[in-house]
């Protein structure tokens, strides 16, 4: 993958996450504050934890640290995979997400 396909395709990934916050914030009480900086995304619950996603551009990385952890993502050329084997970015997001938010959220590309 070159460098600016890195850049679109976690561009798309970042702008998914923001659309999915809006949404569960209109369809549910989960109250998600996103801020974004650049290419990081810090994700506050009314709980007061954080999911924080951002950019590892000399990686063409993701990485998402939770409550549950810290992980790496790279594209496969079909979804973002977690390095470790440990699943796709968005059912891992899903699973934090709702474990930090005491609903059940789902986040989706």
């Amino acid at each position: 993958m070159t460098d600016l396909e890195y850049a679109d395709r976690a561009e798309q990934l970042l702008r998914a996450v923001e659309q999915c916050v809006d949404r569960i914030n209109d369809a549910t009480d989960a109250d998600i504050d996103s801020q974004r900086s650049g290419g990081l995304i810090t994700l506050v619950f009314a709980n007061g934890s954080q999911i924080v996603i951002n950019q590892q551009k000399p990686l063409h990385e993701i990485w998402m640290a939770a409550r549950s952890g810290g992980y790496h993502y790279r594209f496969d050329g079909a979804a973002w995979q977690d390095t470790k084997g440990a699943g796709e970015f968005f059912a891992a997001l899903s699973r934090d997400a709702s474990a930090q938010a005491g609903l059940p959220l789902v986040f989706q590309a």
